[in-house]
């Protein structure tokens, strides 16, 4: 038996085991686990209490279950944060499922790191780099020669002109825009339906149309 652990029980984690029931990836078993001792034994993922996946134990758990894995935590520099602590677990990075959704475009000549999810309708065009643990929710569209770090997260309906690069842990909101050769910093917050013209600089949050710099990120409407 062949088992997929998803780490974090939160909303990413029921979208995470969904793709990967709907494809072809060999699991037989999809298992969730999560620091939180209230979520112990619920079923997440489901609406009707059938399907779900179920929260076997806390994180440390993952060094005596599973096979592959995938954190599911919905901000990029806490799947950083988790990545670094599981690494002290002993857990080794080949242990790190890719899950696409088969509905997901990745044409020959782009690549995909580990732990990575990129669910339904994502496009990516020709030549795009995604680094390890990213994820892109639906209808994301990543266009030529863009590249995305390690940890970063863009939400759905989110559109990047080409050779955009995105910085690790960087954070786009729903339908969001970069302009082609633009850069989004580290660990930076773009705002839902902004459209950015010009570099975003690390650990900074912009929105609007143009996009302009928040003075806190309490001003950005989610």
């Amino acid at each position: 038996m062949t088992t997929l652990v998803l780490v974090a029980a939160g909303g990413l984690a029921g979208e995470v085991a969904a793709a990967a029931r709907s494809g072809e990836l060999p699991y037989d078993e999809i298992v969730a686990v999560d620091d939180d001792p209230e979520r112990r034994g619920q079923v997440i993922g489901t609406a009707d209490g059938t399907g779900g996946v179920k929260v076997i134990g806390p994180v440390e758990v993952v060094t005596d279950c599973g096979d592959d894995l995938v954190i599911c935590a919905g901000s990029g520099s806490t799947r950083r944060r988790v990545h670094r602590r599981l690494s002290g677990y002993g857990v080794a990075a080949d242990r790190y499922a890719t899950i696409l959704h088969p509905t997901a475009s990745v044409p020959p000549g782009c690549e995909i790191g580990a732990g990575t999810v990129l669910l339904a309708g994502v496009v990516l065009t020709a030549g795009v780099r995604v680094g390890h643990h990213v994820v892109a929710m639906p209808n994301a569209v990543l266009t030529h020669d863009d590249i995305v770090g390690d940890y970063a997260t863009i939400c759905a309906g989110v559109t990047l002109g080409g050779e955009v690069v995105i910085g690790e842990a960087a954070y786009l909101g729903m339908s969001s825009s970069v302009r082609q050769r633009t850069t989004v910093g580290a660990d930076s917050v773009l705002g839902m339906g902004a459209v950015l013209l010009e570099d975003l600089p690390a650990g900074e949050t912009w929105a609007g149309v143009p996009a302009r710099r928040l003075n806190s990120r309490q001003e950005l409407i989610w």
